[in-house]
């Protein structure tokens, strides 16, 4: 009997390392494929770019595991699609979350390309989350067993085609077991350490970055307090997000927080604790998962950030691509660019992007 053909998306990491182990072991025919989607400044001489490293991580664990293995050069569509939008949103005072973009837009078209290019109707990557097919027809994903590494924020905009497609066999793996199956497999990438950051900045300074990468003038601005008056200079919108406290250099004389950013008038706001918190929030470019459609006054857990905890909150509709998310308590930091994924029994039932703070 002819194996079932799978793509997996394998980074060079421990992750999807393991996951295509776990497949072969499963029976599958595994093929591996290796993005590159972002190639940075030319490396020190003698030096490798983290592309190629990347490349060669994933193209000996796909030998150690005896499975083919494919590169594909993705580097002009993540730029439209993840660069330019991660550019654009901060220059219009927004924080956004390029992974969620990347997910659906790069990775898993790219997945689903090659995998039918290669006679694989199914793909797979090294993400914590499970996905099932619910009794009402739709896929959906389910909380991975490891609450902490838990990773269906990242992933709440996959199509329901994309589901459907797709095994994540970490799901019910702890990171620690994770490991432990790469070293007695003895997997070459068993103990390289994580990524941590966005791949595309790996410093962190995301304003060096959006200047060096765009033709736009970042203008200095006015902080000014909740009732208008300045209190000092900043150095550019997108150097602040809501609920920042370290780096405005104001000498106020106790701790204060960004709780807006005004692009238009070009204006950070800043206030005390008490005034990052907010009630509600408006959220656009909707995806269903678990359901059909969002109905006026569904009860959900909201997510607002990769590391919220989630919060009791009831949907609002406001229109059909538009939705009010009314808190039971109110939420910190509230930021609009990120998302904000509801769930209900450990299902993802869907999710879309904070436009603004409601009240």
């Amino acid at each position: 009997m002819e194996k079932e053909k799978i793509v997996v998306g394998l980074s060079g990491g421990v992750d999807s390392s393991v996951a295509a182990y776990l497949l072969k072991e499963e029976g599958y025919e595994v093929i591996g494929v290796t993005m590159t989607h972002f190639k940075e400044e030319e490396p020190l001489q003698g030096e490798r770019s983290s592309a190629d490293k990347i490349a060669e991580d994933a193209a000996r664990v796909a030998e150690y595991l005896g499975i083919e293995h494919h590169v594909t050069d993705v580097c002009k569509e993540f730029k439209e699609k993840v660069i330019d939008y991660f550019i654009n949103e901060y220059l219009f005072g927004r924080t956004p979350n390029p992974c969620v973009v990347c997910n659906r837009y790069i990775k898993w078209k790219a997945l689903m390309e090659r995998g039918e290019q290669l006679g694989a109707s199914l793909i797979a990557t090294g993400h914590y989350a499970l996905t099932e097919q619910l009794p009402n027809g739709r896929y959906t994903l389910k909380c991975a067993a490891s609450a902490k590494k838990d990773q269906t924020y990242a992933l709440y905009g996959l199509s329901q085609e994309q589901l459907k497609r797709t095994r994540m066999p970490l799901g019910m793996y702890t990171k620690e077991e994770v490991r432990a199956l790469a070293e007695k497999a003895g997997i070459p990438v068993a103990n390289k350490p994580d990524s941590m950051e966005i791949c595309f900045i790996p410093d962190k300074d995301y304003a060096r970055f959006i200047e060096k990468n765009s033709n736009a003038v970042i203008p200095k601005g006015n902080y000014v307090n909740t009732s208008g008056e300045v209190l000092g200079q900043h150095k550019g919108i997108i150097h602040y997000t809501v609920g920042q406290r370290k780096g405005l250099n104001l000498a106020m004389g106790h701790p204060v927080f960004v709780t807006q950013i005004r692009p238009e008038t070009n204006e950070v706001v800043i206030g005390e604790s008490k005034d990052v918190f907010s009630n509600a929030l408006c959220c656009s470019k909707l995806n269903a998962m678990s359901v059909e459609k969002f109905t006026d006054g569904m009860e959900v857990t909201a997510k607002i950030r990769y590391n919220h905890a989630g919060a009791p909150a009831v949907i609002r509709r406001l229109g059909e691509d538009e939705l009010q998310v009314e808190f039971k308590e109110p939420q910190r930091a509230v930021t609009p660019g990120q998302a904000v994924v509801f769930y209900q029994n450990g299902y993802v039932a869907g999710g879309g992007i904070i436009d603004k703070i409601a009240w």
